[in-house]
């Protein structure tokens, strides 16, 4: 994956009850395994939660705590050119997307149901076609409690 498609990188953690929220190189995106260790020396109680947009067309939501870890990709049809895509497929043991597959989510749309945003909701989200993934993540963010915290991250990136 070319470093130049990554619109961001971030990890949302639980410190004391309060969110921190930090931006993360864009090397963190080249494939699951890299992304799940940088997600794993974070410190919480409720897993560290990974936030990845790519070439705004797919994004990443990764949630480790220990050797726990939960997946969420937004667009199963990103697997055919994305490595960090294909990796979440292979973990999630299912076939790589045909070419005529239509866009739709794939792995645990509860994966943040525990914090404030159900599985239900998040659904509708990933389905919702007017949304690019920065504005799906802003909004989970948001519902979450760390929607500041954020667009701080984002935006420190971004520059």
């Amino acid at each position: 994956m070319a470093r130049s498609s990554v619109d961001f990188v971030v990890v949302a953690y639980r410190d004391d009850e309060v969110w921190q929220v930090q931006p993360l190189s864009q090397r963190c995106a080249d494939d699951l395994e890299t992304l799940l260790t940088a997600l794993r020396p974070w410190p919480s109680d409720t897993g560290a939660i990974g936030m990845v947009s790519v070439d705004e067309d797919f994004f990443v939501i990764a949630r480790v705590l220990g050797q726990h870890t939960r997946l969420l990709l937004s667009d199963v049809t990103a697997a055919s050119e994305w490595e960090l895509a294909s990796g979440i497929i292979d973990e999630l043991d299912l076939p790589e997307p045909d070419d005529d597959e239509y866009p739709q989510p794939a792995g645990d749309l509860g994966i943040v149901a525990d914090l404030g945003v159900s599985a239900m909701d998040l659904g509708v989200l990933c389905d919702d076609e007017d949304l690019y993934p920065d504005e799906v993540l802003a909004d989970v963010a948001r519902r979450l409690g760390f929607g500041s915290q954020f667009q701080a991250a984002v935006d420190a990136v971004s520059v």
